[in-house]
């Protein structure tokens, strides 16, 4: 099983991103399938929020909270400490939006192509950041994600985004 683990803050979309990315896994293969759920604290804008994505050949039962991740993404820097790397599977990858090197992690300013898109938050430039490094899902299966899964008015920036983002991994 592939896990994913979101950290964010509530209200910066950690838990779309989780099932944004579930979804485009099992876009275009019956034989694929994902799990994606929050777990919150107190419900307010703000506070921390995890969210997983679980990914796997046969179907995603556990509902438990990932233990050993394969990516952990950090939406806000603000939630990183050295100590996620406890949390990572080996040969597994800490995905963190910041505009300052982090050793230990992949740093990637989110904020300079979520802002370039008119968006409020980073979570479909990260959600782009992790298919490229991951390999788990296709730029197409992303934006049918997003096509099928966002309101109309805001698929275009949030598509542009993720190709972006994908694009300045790839480079």
């Amino acid at each position: 099983m592939k896990e994913i683990l979101w950290l964010g803050r509530g209200g910066q979309g950690a838990f779309t991103a989780a099932k944004l990315f579930g979804a485009a896994y099992t876009a275009d293969n019956d034989a694929q399938y994902a799990l994606a759920f929050p777990s919150f604290g107190p419900e307010r804008r703000g506070a921390p929020v995890r969210a997983f994505t679980k990914l796997d050949e046969k179907p995603v039962l556990d509902r438990s909270q990932t233990e050993q991740a394969d990516f952990i993404v950090v939406l806000d820097d603000t939630l990183y400490t050295p100590d996620l790397s406890a949390q990572l599977k080996p040969g597994g990858r800490i995905i963190v939006n910041s505009k300052l090197p982090i050793p230990g992690a992949f740093p990637f300013d989110g904020e300079a192509i979520a802002a370039e898109f008119r968006l409020p938050t980073v979570n479909t430039v990260m959600l782009g950041i992790v298919s490229a490094l991951s390999g788990y899902i296709t730029e197409e299966q992303a934006v049918s994600a997003i096509e099928g899964y966002m309101p109309q008015k805001i698929q275009a920036r949030n598509i542009g985004a993720v190709k972006l983002a994908r694009e300045a991994v790839q480079k």
